[in-house]
């Protein structure tokens, strides 16, 4: 086994990037350009974010369903805006069991349009609202240039699609799920994330208004990693979502969708990740605690082994691994495990056992620093404890490096300067041609105009128009 140095971050944090994705076994290269396998240990990720998501949306009343992966191309064509936004990403099959189909069905991009459809059957009265249904699936869009997580052709996802009786719900609807996200991200990933509003440049395609929530990675792009989307009525009047109201009239309803997919695996390695590989949130780590026995002779490793197992079994309110690997050293194993991102190593060596206490070491602090001498009887309340702090340790280091490289640029030209290594976060008019200028001059676009922004007014970061609003500017993935 090679047991190579990764490329340093700051020298080349792409190549970083991917060399921690294929040696943590976290995904591989898929015969299909663009496409990716999530192997097992990043597919242990995903499962862990998959619950902490699912707990989140049924103790909001969402409930689970499958749609098809098929859509009819006609769907797609019913809401201008959604079929223009999506064409140019779309996979479309002609021939079906060795005949030209009558109608070409698109591989599934996004669901409104066939969940609009099935709605418009399921509802004919206020009685039936709202509906609140969560699906957990695959989807396909035809990118040009993919990054294994970040942007592939195929990736995983949940979407949420609910449909509503009134505006007011539906917008509650829309900044609950945003909420929800945000919640998930700090409380589970340890990633601070900033909530608010896309432009109408960088909406939802067929949306009223799009939510996201955005992260700095650890070059200082913003990543996007999860939406809400208050539809409005569109999707409602394009399939003829309709209901009886109390008086008996007919009215549209009101939709939402929101999604969160597999590219919030590449939020965690590029926040957290450092140049020795993974630093994992010890919430959504595969494998929260490994133990790495060391012996010398059969004598020590009979000894060595009884208490591995011991502790191991005092352990099992946590994820835990026994490295029992005979042909590695030790040495090999740390390395190992600290290039897969494991929260916590305990050793255990003759010394050790006759101790009875064990060698406890942090990923997320180096040498001395991160290592302790533990009893074996205090472990299992040591270890929760260590794991929380290891949680908390991340997120505010994570928000230290964030709010490090936002600025205030004081003129565009400021600004352009600012974005090629940060975030600015300026006023803005709210013009598109504003907008157009800060991407074609410097390939940052507007990531979200925040939530919670202090009210009053500046003057246009680009015209010097008056400006009402704040927005961040950054270069993304």
């Amino acid at each position: 086994m090679e047991n190579e140095k990764l490329p340093k971050r700051i020298e080349n944090f792409s190549d970083w990037y991917n060399q921690v994705i294929l040696r943590a076994e976290l995904a591989d290269y898929a015969p299909v350009r663009g496409c990716m396998v999530v192997r097992p240990y990043g597919w242990a990720i995903w499962e862990n974010i998959q619950q902490a998501l699912d707990i989140r949306f049924k103790a909001s009343g969402h409930v689970n369903a499958a749609f098809p992966l098929f859509i009819p191309m006609s769907f797609l064509e019913k809401e201008k805006e959604h079929v223009k936004g999506f064409s140019p990403e779309l996979a479309v099959v002609t021939i079906g069991g060795g005949q030209t189909l009558e109608e070409p069905l698109v591989v599934r991009p996004t669901s409104e349009t066939i969940i609009g459809h099935m709605y418009s059957k399921w509802i004919k009265s206020y009685r039936d609202l709202p509906i609140l249904i969560n699906q957990w699936a695959n989807v396909v869009r035809w990118e040009l240039r993919t990054r294994l997580f970040l942007r592939t052709l195929e990736f995983y996802w949940q979407e949420g699609h609910t449909a509503h009786a009134t505006a007011e719900e539906a917008q509650e609807e829309t900044l609950r799920m945003l909420e929800t996200y945000a919640d998930f991200a700090v409380n589970e990933a340890a990633i601070p994330v900033i909530p608010g509003r896309k432009s109408s440049a960088e909406k939802f395609a067929g949306a009223a208004m799009s939510y996201t929530i955005e992260a700095m990675m650890g070059d200082t792009r913003a990543l996007q990693s999860g939406t809400s989307h208050n539809l409005g009525q569109n999707f409602a009047k394009a399939f003829n979502i309709q209901y009886l109201d109390q008086n008996n009239i007919l009215q549209y309803c009101w939709t939402t969708s929101w999604g969160l997919s597999t590219r919030f695996i590449g939020a965690i390695i590029m926040t957290h990740g450092d140049d020795q590989g993974l630093v994992l949130p010890p919430r959504l780590a595969p494998i929260q605690v490994v133990i790495v026995p060391i012996f010398h002779n059969d004598g020590e490793k009979s000894i060595v082994m009884e208490a591995v197992n011991r502790v191991s079994q005092s352990l099992k309110d946590f994820r835990v691994k026994i490295d029992d690997r005979s042909e590695l050293t030790p040495g090999f194993k740390f390395n190992d495990w600290e290039l897969r991102g494991v929260p916590l190593r305990i050793e255990i060596g003759p010394k050790d056992v006759a101790n009875e206490s064990v060698i406890l070491a942090r990923r997320d602090l180096t040498g001395k620093e991160g290592k302790s001498i533990i009893l074996q009887s205090n472990l299992a309340e040591e270890i929760k404890l260590k794991l929380d702090s290891i949680h908390t340790h991340l997120f505010e280091k994570a928000q230290q490096f964030r709010d490090a490289h936002i600025f205030d640029p004081q003129s565009y030209a400021e600004l352009q300067k600012v974005v090629e290594n940060g975030w600015a976060y300026s006023y803005w008019c709210g013009d598109a041609g504003c907008e157009q200028k800060v991407k074609e001059d410097t390939k940052a676009t507007t990531r979200c105009i925040p939530l919670n922004q202090e009210t009053g007014s500046g003057k246009c970061i680009v015209c010097g128009k008056p400006a009402e609003e704040k927005v961040y500017f950054a270069r993304a993935y």
